[in-house]
């Protein structure tokens, strides 16, 4: 069921999933760019919270302003940083003893991962598609933090050569898995998907929760 957490915009519709096998961590996962049909319902952040929910960590996905049942607009990735500040509160207040896992898709990495850099609690972040030559992700250059990418090797908006050399200027501990021959929505490549966020999961929660 959804509900509604408190934005900064006023309130964002949120959808919470509890681990069936709880390991001790959990994840905001963050949705694509809202102007172009982005929504937390999207299948590529669905397969990334089945994911992590499988890995035993508690999942909370949201719609940033103006998504869905949340309020407000679009304001440039600016206020979406702040929605998602207050997605990864609404998670710390339920799991203040739980290192947390910010995972998004495209836009949503980008802006999910500038939040989380400001919430020392976060342990991770998963990437997915990211849209390397549309945003600036240089920011990502002196992360420590555990990171991890699953990329489509044709992905028009993050092209192989350009995510390559974004990673290679990244601080460890860091993992890049591309899925050939997809594009940025892994259209007719969701099982490889599936197969490749398990793997990537599962290297954070080694890294993040040591079991």
């Amino acid at each position: 069921m959804t509900f509604l957490l408190d934005g900064p915009a006023g309130p964002l519709e949120a959808l919470q999933s509890c681990a069936p096998s709880p390991r001790g961590w959990a994840a905001v996962v963050c949705h694509p760019h809202p102007v172009f049909g982005g929504t937390m319902h999207n299948r590529v952040v669905y397969r990334a919270a089945k994911a992590l929910l499988a890995s035993g960590a508690h999942v909370l996905r949201f719609n940033f302003r103006g998504v869905g049942a949340s309020r407000g607009g679009y304001d440039g990735g600016i206020g979406e940083q702040a929605d998602a500040a207050a997605a990864l509160a609404y998670l710390q207040s339920q799991y203040p003893d739980h290192p947390l896992i910010v995972a998004g898709f495209s836009f949503g990495a980008w802006v999910g991962f500038q939040a989380a850099l400001r919430c020392p609690q976060v342990g991770g972040l998963l990437g997915i598609g990211l849209p390397a030559a549309r945003f600036d992700f240089s920011f990502l250059h002196p992360v420590t933090l555990p990171k991890r990418i699953v990329q489509g090797d044709a992905d028009e908006f993050g092209p192989a050569a350009v995510v390559e050399t974004l990673i290679s200027r990244c601080q460890e501990p860091k993992g890049l898995t591309w899925l050939p021959q997809a594009n940025h929505f892994f259209d007719g490549r969701q099982t490889e998907l599936a197969a490749a966020l398990a793997s990537a999961v599962a290297w954070l929660q080694e890294r993040v929760v040591g079991h």
